[in-house]
């Protein structure tokens, strides 16, 4: 376990100074492509950027300045997602399946023992990670699924509670109206059958600690309306996160079909144990991925990796909605990043 670091006033002080920097989407922007923090460790990453890097890392960073443990670190930053009905991606207030059913999914890893634990398929448990955490220190498994990690979680103490909240039970209902002319369920009001693209979103939060030990967390709801007991990547050893102690950590987001078929998130860790930096693992994987799907993938994936040196970046294979690259921030003792990475299919613009 990491000594515990006590800094008085230290997020204070730190999102303050943040306030100074430039701004993009409401959160401080660093312009350089690539931060290279050798020699800064502690370090919490994330893939979220915006409003959200602020939240999750504070969080994460006070759970780790509390306990000195880097596991608590990035579990608490992953709950502020998790516990929070504004995202429609993680934990309560998620995008439902096709029946209306909320069904959670997360992984974790310890690099110092290097343990696991998963669940998949998980409801009315609003902080699948902690369950999952669960998981990997006291029991023999490493993934529990439906209705046994459910138990498990319920003997554990947690409670039972309704992850439908009437936002996302609202866009539910309005997919239920726009999948067919033909079926029983009318129009939705306005009369329009149209709905955007699927709902889709996970997040990452992987850690580094003083003595260079390595953790990570995935976590997610799932892809919008998938049919019942759906797994994506998220929870699956290897596709959604991998870590190894000796070398770092990665996580994955997007389409967990196509992560899963490479075993991304592991294949990105061995880049780097081959002397890849962060950069180069991560597009090396997304070029996998394109390859795999005739060079014309109709849909995004994005990994986020850490070195032992502290390194670290966040890379995709191509972002429809955001030419600006994908987001992911950063918080050491030194303060807040919030940067962006680059698509390998870049983002075209049209009309």
């Amino acid at each position: 376990m990491a000594k515990k670091i006590h800094r008085r006033g230290f997020i204070t002080s730190l999102f303050g100074a943040a306030a100074a920097t430039p701004f993009l989407n409401g959160a401080p922007y660093i312009t350089k492509n690539l931060m290279k923090a050798k020699g800064k460790m502690p370090v919490v990453v994330t893939g979220r950027g915006g409003d959200w890097a602020e939240k999750v890392l504070s969080g994460g960073w006070s759970a780790f300045e509390k306990s000195g443990d880097m596991m608590d670190g990035v579990i608490g930053g992953a709950n502020v997602v998790e516990l929070d009905p504004a995202d429609s991606s993680v934990g309560y207030g998620g995008i439902p399946n096709e029946d209306g059913v909320v069904q959670l999914d997360s992984s974790v890893m310890h690099g110092p023992t290097r343990n696991a634990g998963a669940v998949g398929g998980l409801e009315y448990i609003k902080t699948p990670s902690k369950v999952a955490r669960l998981v990997l220190e006291r029991s023999d498994h490493v993934m529990l699924i439906g209705k046994g990690a459910l138990r498990f979680a319920l003997a554990h103490g947690f409670k039972k509670e309704n992850l439908l909240t009437e936002r996302a039970r609202l866009v539910w209902l309005r997919w239920k109206e726009n999948l067919s002319d033909k079926d029983d369920w009318f129009p939705p009001a306005d009369g329009e059958y149209n709905f955007p693209p699927r709902p889709t979103g996970t997040i990452n939060v992987l850690g580094l600690d003083e003595d260079g030990s390595v953790y990570g967390v995935t976590t997610t709801s799932g892809l919008g309306f998938k049919i019942p007991g759906r797994v994506g990547d998220s929870p699956i050893i290897g596709a959604g996160l991998y870590v190894d102690n000796d070398v770092g950590a990665c996580g994955a987001t997007g389409r967990g079909e196509a992560v899963i078929k490479v075993c991304g998130s592991f294949l990105v860790v061995e880049n780097m144990r081959r002397g890849m930096s962060p950069r180069e693992a991560v597009e090396d994987c997304c070029r996998r991925i394109i390859d795999h799907n005739n060079g014309k993938p109709d849909f995004g994936d994005n990994f986020i990796a850490i070195n032992k040196d502290g390194e670290y970046y966040r890379g995709g294979i191509r972002g429809p909605k955001d030419p600006g690259g994908p987001s992911y921030a950063a918080i050491t003792k030194d303060g807040l990043e919030v940067k962006r990475g680059e698509y390998i299919i870049k983002y075209e613009r049209r009309g």
